[in-house]
């Protein structure tokens, strides 16, 4: 089993940043693709980005170039960068494990761009 806990969400005006945080309960980092996705209301939740053991990235077309998703071995955590926020970004951000179908999501966290 996996516990995730995101941090790091809040209000933050457009074109501000946030620095999310997940991190894991145990090193899986070697195994697990992570990701972020988020959740708007009234809309499917999607993926916003995702980096594989290997350190690959790749990003959502509505956030590349603004976000830099990261992780820190040592801390067992996720991070998701995000810059030049806009109203649009507001959404519950979830922290997401996968590996060979096993899967495993973080309670989310709240981030409301909005002046």
């Amino acid at each position: 089993q996996v516990q995730l806990v995101e941090s790091g969400g809040g209000l933050v005006q457009p074109g501000g940043s946030l620095r999310l945080a997940c991190a894991a309960s145990r090193n899986i980092f070697n195994r697990y693709l992570m990701g972020w996705y988020r959740q708007a209301p009234g809309k499917q939740r999607e993926l916003v980005a995702r980096i594989t053991t290997g350190g690959t990235t790749n990003y959502a077309d509505s956030v590349k170039g603004r976000s830099t998703i990261s992780r820190d071995n040592a801390k067992n955590t996720v991070y998701l960068q995000m810059n030049s926020l806009k109203p649009e970004d507001t959404a519950v951000y979830y922290c997401n494990a996968v590996f060979i179908g096993t899967n495993y999501w973080g309670q989310g966290t709240q981030v409301t761009v909005s002046s």
